[in-house]
């Protein structure tokens, strides 16, 4: 046979070179998509304590900024100091909150998205009923019920009408 092996230890170099090309090349594809969404959506959101951060850092710069026209040059400078003095005090106070408890800005973040779900559920089915009411026909004579107390259209409707908000 005139054919020759390869030195032993030659396959695992190969195979070795293969996933490192093989987590390269995925590590790559991974790094471009990142970009491409970022340069798309922009930066991700942070974590909630970053995201409060951020607002009182904003809120201060906004606020720091204020001019006050009315007050004169004289009193709008004060004012600006005092302004600056209060917008410090509040950061000073937030951010050792902030760095102490970040989890529990993320906890009130989760708590505060079921909140927002469940009234936007109740919302929702209220909404329905109040659709269903109004497609149903409104004389009871036409459908053949003889009870009319429900009656959006009876002697008793008007601006004072109950709404069930059950």
């Amino acid at each position: 046979m005139s054919e020759e092996l390869p030195p032993p230890g030659a396959a695992d170099k190969e195979r070795a070179a293969d996933a490192d090309a093989w987590a390269t090349a995925t590590a790559e594809d991974l790094a471009a998509e990142k970009e491409r969404r970022r340069a798309e959506y922009g930066p991700p959101p942070g974590s909630a304590a970053e995201e409060l951060r951020r607002l009182v850092d904003t809120v201060a710069d906004k606020l720091s900024g204020l001019q006050a026209p009315l007050l004169g040059p004289v009193a709008g400078t004060a004012a600006q100091q005092v302004v600056r003095q209060v917008v410090q005090q509040a950061k000073a106070a937030v951010e050792p909150v902030i760095e102490r408890n970040p989890d529990v800005f993320d906890h009130l973040a989760a708590a505060g998205g079921e909140l927002l779900a469940a009234y936007r559920s109740a919302v929702q089915q209220q909404e329905q009923r109040w659709t269903s009411k109004a497609d149903a026909p409104r004389d009871a004579r036409a459908t053949g019920d003889q009870d009319t107390s429900d009656d959006e259209d009876g002697p008793d409707a008007g601006p004072g009408q109950r709404i069930d908000l059950d």
